[in-house]
């Protein structure tokens, strides 16, 4: 029996076939992908450029909220610079009006202190000068709201300022004494502390 002798030749032709139609093959799959990419990257540049879009209008809006609170950042600025300089000035005429009141009240003793020094007629009209000033000067402190502290009442640390002190069983305790200098307050303000001799 005689065997057919393969064509080497013919596989060679086989294959190139095959090899060309896979070529093939994949240059339409490479234009398939090409086209597929080309069509995601006008997609992605179209939603880069949107989003450009989107964050030009937001600074926009910012530069624009930024502006607004800065031009209300100076007009307070310049509200409260005035507020202080009108303040101030307000405080410096109260200061000026209460120095005027209570220098209209002094005057007249001060006045009045003058013609006591100036009398040469007797001790005794130097009295009454000295005790119709000491008059004058108590109802000047009265209309100032200002009063006496009180040292007939036991020891209070907050009115008194105790600048001796005696262990004496004819007082009680805490008991003030003596009084080496009058006190004064006006309202729950203290001016001046009552100077004091404490027993016990």
């Amino acid at each position: 029996m005689n065997k057919k002798s393969k064509n080497p030749n013919s596989t060679k032709h086989d294959d190139l076939g095959i090899k060309e139609e896979e070529s093939k093959n994949c240059e339409e799959i490479d234009d398939e992908s090409k086209d597929l990419n080309s069509k995601e990257d006008k997609t992605s540049c179209d939603e880069r450029g949107e989003e450009i879009d989107k964050y030009k209008q937001d600074i926009d809006k910012y530069e624009k909220e930024i502006e607004v609170l800065k031009d209300r950042l100076f007009r307070t600025i310049a509200e409260y610079d005035n507020f202080r300089k009108r303040s101030q000035k307000e405080k410096e005429n109260i200061y000026t009006d209460v120095c005027e009141d209570v220098l209209k009240l002094l005057l007249p003793v001060f006045d009045n202190l003058e013609r006591a020094n100036s009398v040469s007629d007797g001790f005794d009209e130097l009295k009454k000068g000295i005790e119709l000033t000491v008059k004058q000067f108590k109802e000047a402190l009265k209309k100032l709201n200002v009063e006496e502290i009180d040292t007939n009442s036991k020891f209070d640390p907050y009115l008194h300022e105790a600048v001796m002190h005696c262990e004496d069983g004819n007082y009680g305790e805490k008991e003030i004494i003596e009084v080496f200098m009058k006190g004064y307050k006006r309202g729950d303000k203290i001016l001046r502390h009552s100077m004091v001799k404490v027993a016990n």
